[in-house]
């Protein structure tokens, strides 16, 4: 049996100046102190917020829309993105579908119950458009594995914020933009003495190696009885007469 080797990953095929801020390493990366880590993840988290502030909170096109200055979930992500970059959930596949997954749940049965006939009722089951917009958030991304835990809020918010209410289908590219903000900032700040994203879409899996074969005993050995082993017959020099 042949040993299994990873296949190649394509992010090789491209220039080191490219495919090392892609998250691309040709070899294991070293281990970092842990305060090189802990600067790194304050940087990257400050800065990524910030970004997130600067362009929702100062834009005219924003603005004039209402939207607001950070979707709150997004200060959970960064926590992931900025501080447990190796987890499978702060990966670029949990973090942009998991977020999208869970709004569009989010707005679609907020939808649904904005449908009742007042108003005042809406407001009185927002609990339960909360509740079942993150339950249904959760099972989607368990079954298109883009299980990101801070999107289960992404769901919430949809139902339960006032201002995020009012935005209907635009929250949609909203959070899109917000989650690529937050993966743009944290390729650049997590590759500078780390290394993200460990995998973009599923993980590589390990070579598995062959199996070691079993020992046979020598033919000699083999064509004798137990019977013969147990008293000690064999090796036992012939006597002479």
């Amino acid at each position: 049996m042949t040993s299994t080797s990873p296949r190649p990953n394509r992010l090789a095929r491209l220039p080191r100046w490219i495919s090392h801020w892609l998250g691309y390493r040709a070899g294991p990366v070293p281990k970092q102190p842990d305060y090189i880590i802990w600067i790194w993840s304050f940087i990257g988290a400050f800065g990524g917020l910030s970004v997130l502030q600067a362009v929702f909170g100062h834009s005219h096109y924003f603005l004039q829309r209402d939207v607001p200055s950070i979707i709150a979930s997004y200060g959970a992500s960064a926590v992931l993105c900025y501080g447990a970059i190796e987890a499978p959930l702060a990966q670029p596949r949990a973090l942009m579908g998991g977020h999208f997954i869970s709004a569009l749940t989010g707005v679609c049965i907020t939808k649904l119950f904005g449908l009742l006939p007042t108003e005042q009722r809406l407001d009185q089951l927002r609990w339960l458009a909360g509740s079942l917009s993150s339950a249904t958030a959760i099972v989607l991304m368990q079954m298109t594995t883009t299980t990101h835990p801070p999107a289960g809020a992404t769901a919430l918010l949809a139902a339960v914020s006032p201002e995020v209410y009012v935005m209907g289908w635009y929250y949609l590219p909203v959070v899109l933009l917000s989650s690529t903000l937050v993966l743009i900032s944290a390729l650049l700040v997590n590759n500078v003495q780390r290394r993200y994203p460990v995998f973009w879409f599923t993980p590589t899996p390990p070579a598995v190696a062959p199996p070691v074969p079993k020992s046979e005993p020598p033919p000699a050995l083999a064509d004798r009885d137990d019977g013969d082993l147990e008293k000690g017959v064999i090796g036992t020099p012939a006597s002479s007469d």
